[in-house]
């Protein structure tokens, strides 16, 4: 048993550690299928509504309740793997999301598909925090740890890219089911890898976990996602949005009133006076809400406006997909020569840009010019962003928090990506101004990329104004 001063390492007595590249393996294997499920089924969502007789809104849940579950139990995730080990944590989350895809992949009716979509929710929660903790822990800090985190990055954004390919090419040739069906044996391979290869890591703190908080945090959480979806078929100024948001952002206070009253809080309010988590965790809020919609819209526009199959407009995106990997890669390379924060700052103003390119598309785009080119500067500012704002938020907390601030950034991450859907989805359809011709559409999906565009620019101000100049800022001060 190795000790560092916050954190405990508990290896197997009966065998030597796994080399580096097996923890790398089985960890971010694990992050992405949690990413990948994120946004495969949406090519599959007729088939299911076929074959499942479901209701336009019961397809809206398909999606929604994987993204609410995951959002909402992140912080639970984080904490709980601070607190009972982060490869248990790993391989409970694991465990539950394979299970779910397997419960979903055989669901006869429409209930059992979202029940399942909510459990493999809840399942990635518990897995993505302990993810990333895993290679921070078995890293030191340095460059050694920064190429790390550019690998869990670029990993991470790959499985987010290739869900549109993936989800086509499994509908085409198989069936819906398959998009679920195909984590079944991929987890159990990563359940028997992680079960060898990692090792036990926890924070040296009571094994006492704040469950008021993580119940109001969740239960807050996911009302205001709850809402903030709801927008999208009610409008922003109906009933049925505003009572979810409003109890929501209520239950998020009660939330911080408990966690400054509690001894073991499950997020310590102290950790937003470090300037580099608030930071990266607010750019990384904005950035999820501007990027998060692109393959969204981009799908739509392919297939909606120029006609493209699923299968078609999965593989039109995948050099988007490629240049997030590289940029995600890229980063670790100029972060020890211009900095942490200026590389996330290029990032998101080398996104901005190609935002704004996609916003000029026109009904009878070339592909090259209204798909490829743009696609690969959003994505390559997006890998570049990614990697240094995740470097910002783990260097900037103690240790013992390690887990707890990984679960936030991917809060932040995906709760932007929710509210910057519905936001921009709604900008789209006053656009269109209840008109489905090609004309319209292109309107909307455009004024939606030029508005998000403008929102990365935000993020910029943001990361100027606020984000500290060092990559780290002592956790003790505070």
């Amino acid at each position: 048993m190795v000790q560092t001063p916050s954190t405990t390492y508990i290896a197997p007595p009966s065998r030597k550690p796994a080399p580096l590249w097996a923890v790398m393996l089985a960890a971010c294997a694990g992050q992405f299928l949690v990413v990948l499920d994120v946004s495969v089924v949406n090519t599959a969502l007729p088939s299911m509504r076929a074959d499942l007789g479901m209701s336009a809104l019961g397809l809206q849940w398909v999606v929604n309740a994987y993204s609410i579950a995951f959002a909402g139990f992140m912080l639970l995730g984080g904490r709980a793997g601070d607190l009972f080990g982060r490869k248990r944590m790993f391989l409970v989350g694991l465990g539950l999301f394979t299970a779910a895809s397997l419960a979903g992949g055989l669901a006869q009716a429409d209930w059992q598909l979202l029940v399942a979509r909510a459990l493999q929710g809840l399942g990635a929660a518990v897995l993505a925090p302990s993810t990333l903790t895993i290679l921070t822990s078995a890293v030191p800090e340095g460059a050694a740890r920064v190429r790390a985190i550019g690998t869990w990055s670029a990993v991470g954004a790959g499985g987010g890219a290739a869900g549109g390919l993936v989800g086509g090419v499994l509908t085409d040739l198989l069936s819906w089911r398959w998009v679920l069906l195909i984590n079944v044996p991929i987890g159990a391979l990563v359940l028997v890898a992680g079960a060898f290869w990692l090792s036990e890591s926890r924070a040296g703190q009571a094994r006492r976990l704040d469950l008021p908080g993580a119940v109001l945090v969740t239960a807050g959480l996911a009302t205001l996602a709850y809402g903030i979806v709801q927008t999208e078929a009610e409008g922003w100024t109906a009933p049925a949005t505003l009572a979810p948001l409003a109890a929501g952002l209520a239950l998020l206070v009660v939330f911080l009133l408990v966690e400054w009253r509690t001894k073991v809080p499950l997020m310590p309010l102290k950790l937003f006076r470090v300037r580099s988590v608030s930071a990266a965790n607010l750019s990384m809020f904005i950035c999820g809400g501007a990027m998060f919609a692109m393959w969204f819209f981009m799908t739509l526009y392919a297939q909606n406006v120029l006609g493209y199959s699923p299968l078609k407009a999965g593989l039109a995106l995948v050099p988007s997909s490629l240049t997030v990997v590289i940029g995600s890669k890229l980063a670790p390379r100029l972060m020890p020569m211009i900095g942490a924060k200026n590389v996330s700052m290029l990032g998101i103003v080398v996104s901005a840009a190609g935002f704004g390119w996609q916003s000029t598309m026109t009904v009878d785009g070339a592909y090259v010019t209204s798909i490829m080119l743009p696609g690969m500067l959003m994505m390559l500012g997006a890998g570049l962003a990614g990697t240094p704002l995740a470097s910002l938020a783990t260097s900037g907390a103690a240790p013992g928090d390690a887990g707890l601030v990984s679960g936030l950034i991917n809060t932040s991450r995906t709760m932007g990506g929710s509210l910057g859907l519905s936001v921009l989805s709604t900008v789209a359809a006053s656009r269109m101004a209840g008109s489905d011709s090609p004309e319209a559409l292109t309107e909307g999906y455009a004024a939606a990329f030029r508005t998000s565009g403008f929102i990365l620019l935000a993020g910029v101000v943001v990361m100027l104004l606020w984000m500290p100049r060092a990559a780290s800022e002592p956790a003790e001060k505070n």
